[in-house]
């Protein structure tokens, strides 16, 4: 059966599976990264875990993957296949893509973690059919996937879609990228905890338990609630303003809340526009999927434009 290779790398954990020509996730797994034995160590980790799945394709279906596709975060150079620069990996200027495809000895894809996750819903998952898609998660930051007619755009040099470091609250909060007042310090899942385990009193406090008091109308969560999606609300309406999206799809842990967040958020986004047209705000429907889902269209894209190449005349 004709599969690929799709690896969603994070910062403490890896995701893959073998995914058909039908978008089939056909085997899935998980291991660690090992991060804390160094970057070298991250690279020779996901080598191995690459190497693992290729072997497992063949013992099941009787023939290697054809391509692979691989999603990681921080900066990548896409078009060189080079993770430029990872943080919480300690990463700077790996040649992933070509390390890779020397293991494997199969085509690589290399992309943006979340980008690829955004692919993924806009191909296959909330952002179906819509020609014009934003997808923005909010996790411990904030980062954004701008889609177009089934491609996700990554800009001239790799940062297309960093909605986190929109500022929205000029002279605000410092943010770790040197500018005061960025969307990430105020909307985002590690943000709205900060703020909530300040106002509880409760040191291990997050998101979560702010969506609960919420949802049982405790004032101060509500209070924290409303700052954060007022800030979404102020980042997404420029993002609407620039890009015009059809779609707005919002995942990443904060979007767990369910309505908790989108009634809110949906009606803030509303008062805010004036002759812009008002996108759909739907959550996300993929889950932790989708960045091993995009992964895997990755390297079915790299197949499908190669065997183009090659009936080119």
């Amino acid at each position: 059966m004709r599969h690929v290779i799709a690896l969603d790398v994070g910062g403490t954990g890896m995701k893959a599976a073998l995914v058909g020509a039908d978008g089939a996730l056909l085997h899935r797994a998980r291991r660690a990264t090992g991060r804390e034995r160094g970057p070298g160590a991250v690279v020779d980790a996901i080598l191995d875990f690459a190497a693992d799945l290729r072997e497992h394709g063949v013992e099941r279906f009787g023939e290697p993957a054809e391509a692979a596709g691989v999603a990681v975060p921080g900066i990548v150079d896409e078009a060189n296949g080079v993770a430029v620069y990872a943080a919480n990996l300690g990463w700077r200027d790996v040649p992933l893509r070509a390390r890779l495809a020397e293991r494997l000895g199969t085509p690589v894809a290399l992309g943006h973690d979340v980008r690829t996750g955004g692919l993924a819903e806009g191909r296959i998952g909330a952002g179906r059919g819509a020609d014009r898609f934003l997808f923005v998660a909010l996790g411990t930051g904030i980062a954004g996937a701008i889609g177009v007619d089934g491609r996700v755009e990554a800009g001239a040099h790799g940062f297309a879609g960093e909605i986190g470091h929109v500022v929205v609250r000029p002279g605000g909060t410092p943010c770790p990228c040197g500018q005061h007042g960025c969307l990430e310090r105020y909307a985002s899942a590690a943000a709205v905890g900060e703020a909530w385990a300040t106002a509880s009193g409760d040191p291990d406090a997050d998101a979560a338990h702010c969506a609960k008091a919420v949802a049982a109308d405790d004032p101060d969560a509500v209070r924290v609630w409303h700052r954060a999606v007022d800030a979404l609300a102020d980042g997404l309406v420029t993002a609407v303003t620039l890009l015009d999206p059809r779609t707005l799809v919002i995942g990443g842990g904060l979007a767990e809340a369910g309505e908790t967040l989108f009634t809110p958020l949906r009606e803030a986004v509303r008062r805010r526009v004036t002759f812009q047209r008002l996108p759909e705000i739907v959550p996300a429907a993929l889950g932790d999927s989708a960045g091993c889902l995009g992964a895997g269209l990755l390297a079915w894209d790299l197949l499908n434009s190669t065997d183009r190449m090659e009936v080119t005349p």
